[in-house]
């Protein structure tokens, strides 16, 4: 099996409507709240080397994008699928670790975050580097956090003024150490029950 993960190219740009198609499919089988893209705006992200794309045999296999804000301050890493096909491959963490890399060489001065419901995802990130950290110490753009509007749960973070959601905050900071294992392991176990804490608190009737 033939992989290989790359900066996108305008060759890439035929898979777009497929990567919208698969991000959202995923989230319905998941049933977990996904901001909503258009494959005009994935290709805009490729047309500005922001998205890196993983094929197998010249199929797409994955996909990730960047996207900056506070002119640079803050990067996040958004839309990280794998198609159905290639799953339980690994394939996630090594997409994952790859636009991590690319983001840290051209956006050096940025602190990385992302917000995530997906255990796996939030996994990953640890195992990146990164930590956990209230919504205060992220993006304060507003721009960002419009874009969680098609989210199922942005009632939820409206109505809590963008503080806190069902999603987990996460950053790396550049500046505090260097890329390294984290102290602490991710534990499932305690993430899982966080989690059932957070939907309980918001989701009750």
């Amino acid at each position: 099996m033939n992989i290989s993960i790359v900066v996108t190219q305008e060759e890439h740009y035929k898979y777009s409507q497929e990567i919208c198609e698969t991000i959202e499919s995923s989230a319905l089988l998941r049933g977990t709240g996904i901001a909503k893209r258009t494959p005009a705006y994935i290709q805009k992200k490729m047309e500005n080397n922001d998205a890196v794309i993983a094929l197998i045999d010249d199929k797409f296999a994955g996909f990730c994008y960047i996207e900056s804000w506070q002119h640079g301050k803050f990067v996040a890493h958004s839309g990280l699928i794998v198609h159905p096909d290639y799953r339980n491959l690994g394939l996630a963490k090594k997409i994952k670790s790859f636009v991590f890399d690319y983001s840290l060489k051209k956006y050096p001065d940025a602190k990385v975050f992302g917000i995530t419901t997906g255990l796996a995802v939030m996994k990953i990130n640890s195992d990146l580097g990164y930590k956990p950290v209230p919504f205060s110490e992220l993006t304060t753009d507003p721009s960002f956090w419009a874009g969680c509007k098609t989210c199922t749960n942005f009632e939820i973070l409206k109505s809590k003024d963008n503080k806190m959601c069902l999603c987990t905050g996460m950053l790396y900071d550049p500046k505090e150490k260097p890329k390294d294992p984290p102290k602490h392991p991710f534990n499932v176990r305690i993430w899982n029950r966080l989690k059932e804490i957070k939907q309980t608190l918001f989701l009750k009737k």
